[in-house]
């Protein structure tokens, strides 16, 4: 079986990895065969094995943080088609031979928006959120359907095919979305929805169990716990 892991940190593609050996180790010493510059994994944190024939394993080395699947902390668990991996900030996305290819509708990126200038400044809103509740986002449909994407940036902008679309704060008591201005018109089915109602001017509170919506992909806000 032919597979390959996509990996990304904030909703943007870092690198593909085939799966043409028995084993993958996955770490932040540069001795594996996947190298994580990132502080919240272990130096031998995972291991990606093909145990047996069509059956791909990810492994749990006794990372101090863990690793997930689809938002789960695993020990040992089979991989099937589109599962995420999440070691420390990074995901990996599995994918198989013959399966869609990964362009996902929606991407959500970690940034300071230029409409949002009247907030505090990253620094600042960084260290103040330190400590607050984690959230993030889970696919519901699609060919990705499972993935999941943390929300840990003071600014984090979701959009359809490169677009700026939305934009979900995060601060000292909750989350919340508003709409990012358009540079040019929008088909209607381009809107963003907040559980099937078209998103106003202000800013509105997100809660768990909200589904956001562009152009019929959607996805959930939970905290993550």
């Amino acid at each position: 079986m032919n597979s390959k892991l996509i990996l990304t940190l904030d909703g943007e593609i870092i690198n593909e990895h085939s799966l043409e050996t028995e084993t993958l180790s996955v770490g932040r010493k540069h001795t594996n065969d996947i190298q994580l510059n990132d502080l919240t994994v272990s130096g031998r944190h995972a291991m990606i094995s093909q145990t047996q024939p069509d059956q791909i394993f990810v492994e749990d080395l006794g990372s101090t943080n863990g690793t997930l699947v689809n938002g789960n902390h695993i020990k040992k668990v089979a991989l099937r088609h589109g599962d995420i991996i999440q070691m420390g900030h990074h995901q990996f996305t599995f994918l198989t031979e013959g399966s869609t290819q990964y362009e996902p509708t929606m991407f959500i990126k970690a940034e300071l928006d230029e409409t949002q200038m009247v907030l505090p400044d990253w620094e600042s809103r960084a260290e103040s959120i330190k400590g607050q509740p984690l959230a993030g986002l889970r696919t519901l449909n699609g060919p990705l359907a499972r993935t999941v994407m943390e929300l840990r940036k003071p600014f984090n902008t979701i959009g359809f095919q490169g677009h700026k679309m939305a934009l979900i704060s995060r601060g000292l008591d909750n989350y919340t979305i508003s709409p990012v201005p358009a540079t040019k018109s929008r088909r209607s089915s381009d809107l963003v929805l907040l559980n099937g109602e078209k998103l106003g001017p202000a800013a509105i509170a997100l809660k768990p169990e909200d589904v956001i919506s562009i152009s019929g992909f959607e996805v959930e806000f939970y905290f993550i716990h």
